[in-house]
């Protein structure tokens, strides 16, 4: 026995009467449009395989500033203080730094006593362009450690953080 598609098989209206040219110039521009968005989404969830760029840090002055050399992070963190410190500036430089995908860790040298690590992840954030600031974000934990120099006992502080990396020209204000 031949089969042959009933005209009525596919959405149990018939293809031919007026109702079903309405129907179908409306289900196929709008299937056009689902696809052209999740081909976007695609681009736009790209994976990230490299981080490098200047990052805003704890204060508007300070930064970080990250080379990613395919997977080996270096740069420094440069942190200003207050104006009853002895230096206005410190850069701690990263000591080791890793990123695997999207994940993303680093740890300082120490300068005073003190020194900083971070584990979290890259992600894209509100800026549509590379050169724009917050294309890229690192999210995650940051561990401030503190070392006695009487003990050598570590205190730490812990913050849940979001860096936002600085658009083409953006600079940290001095």
């Amino acid at each position: 026995m031949n089969q042959v598609l009933d005209e009525t098989a596919l959405l149990g209206v018939p293809w031919r009467t007026g109702r079903s040219v309405g129907l179908r110039r409306v289900l196929f521009p709008l299937l056009f449009v689902f696809a052209g968005g999740l081909l976007g989404a695609e681009q736009r969830q790209a994976p990230i395989d490299d981080v490098t760029g200047n990052y805003h840090f704890l204060s508007p002055q300070d930064k970080i500033a990250i080379l990613d050399e395919e997977g080996k992070l270096s740069g420094y963190l440069d942190v200003f203080q207050s104006e009853d410190e002895s230096d206005a500036l410190l850069s701690y430089p990263i000591t080791i730094g890793s990123r695997q995908k999207e994940r993303v860790e680093f740890k300082t040298g120490k300068i005073h006593q003190k020194y900083y690590r971070f584990a979290g992840v890259a992600q894209r954030g509100q800026g549509k362009k590379d050169t724009d600031p917050d294309y890229l974000r690192l999210v995650g934990d940051l561990e401030i450690i503190t070392v006695s120099g009487e003990t050598g006992k570590e205190s730490v502080e812990r913050r849940q953080i979001v860096f936002a990396r600085m658009g083409k020209g953006e600079e940290t204000p001095e």
